[in-house]
């Protein structure tokens, strides 16, 4: 019995060292990066280029895994119910921790205890682009057209209750315009019907709509932060047409509640690292519109209060509700 008692003692002992152990050889395969949408639009751009980053950081793969759907609660709840021993992490945005948890009732996961938000990535905000037949070059005669013939005009969204959905649904109530939502999943295929003119305009996240804009296939009208952007100061912000219109975006990476805190510490300075390399601080400013937050975990509570505080009247305006 004693022999036993003995045994038992080494096991419970050796236990916390090959805990220790496994967590200072992670990672010792690929990691998935759950996108909690479909290719094609800026959160699938914006997570390749930082899996890029972590690969070369960790000596080992980061492979971006999309699933859409849901208003991104799909991808959600695969980043919030995976094992958290680090081999799974993924994409967390305004869509996940600000905007659903208003809109449903009852959501598969809880952003504020299920997630462990590692850091926030990239602040952005929404461009207004128009199909090139349509007779509006700027906000003002936009508006103009769509009072003209109430109910003929229409908006594309990657989806009910998404950021682009919402920043539309503000847009018609500020500007006192009809125009239809019409909802896809994702934004790749409601780009061919932009550009096609099957639809006439989208609100979409800047990295993905000003390439669109930048290339010749749409027209861009507007953007939807409170000033220009950065990236694109030819482009006016909307808020130039209708005062006070404001709908920005932001991108984050969390993992599972539970991940051991010694991956979660590499993982946020690794991070971090990336945010300041200069080819990543290029492509945001110069190529993408996008802004850079502050790195890491500290102040994120505080930041996701104020942006629920900041999206709340867009989600009153819509009427949506999502269950």
């Amino acid at each position: 019995m004693r022999r036993r008692r003995l045994l038992l003692g080494s096991l419970a002992a050796a236990a916390p060292l090959q805990r220790a152990r496994a967590q200072a050889a992670w990672p010792g395969k690929p990691v998935r990066f759950v996108v909690p949408f479909a290719p094609g639009g800026g959160t699938d751009t914006v997570s390749r280029l930082i899996c890029d980053h972590l690969s070369r950081t960790f000596g080992q793969s980061f492979v971006v895994d999309n699933k859409g759907g849901a208003g991104g609660n799909i991808g959600t709840v695969e980043i919030a119910k995976s094992a958290p021993d680090g081999y799974t992490i993924g994409l967390i945005s305004v869509a996940s921790h600000t905007l659903n948890p208003m809109l449903y009732s009852r959501l598969p996961y809880d952003p504020d205890r299920d997630i462990v938000a590692i850091s926030r990535v990239a602040l952005l905000a929404n461009l207004l682009g128009v199909t090139k037949s349509l007779p509006a070059n700027n906000v003002a005669e936009l508006i103009a057209l769509c009072r003209k013939e109430p109910g003929k005009y229409s908006f594309a969204s990657s989806g009910p209750g998404t950021s682009l959905h919402l920043s539309g649904e503000l847009f018609k109530a500020m500007a006192g315009v009809d125009i239809i939502h019409v909802p896809y999943k994702g934004a790749g295929p409601a780009y061919n019907d932009l550009i096609a003119g099957t639809v006439h305009m989208m609100f979409a996240n800047m990295p993905s709509m000003l390439g669109q804009v930048r290339g010749g296939k749409v027209k861009g009208l507007g953007v939807t932060s409170a000033e220009r952007s950065k990236a694109a100061p030819d482009i006016p912000a909307i808020a130039e047409t209708i005062p006070g219109y404001v709908a920005t975006s932001w991108y984050g990476i969390g993992c599972p509640a539970g991940t051991p805190e010694p991956i979660v510490a590499r993982l946020e300075a690794a991070i971090g690292e990336a945010l300041q390399s200069p080819d990543i601080q290029k492509r945001w400013q110069d190529d993408l519109g996008l802004d850079m937050p502050p790195p890491g975990r500290a102040g994120f509570r505080e930041f996701v209060e104020a942006d629920r505080k900041a999206w709340a009247p867009a989600v009153k305006a819509s009427g949506v509700k999502l269950d």
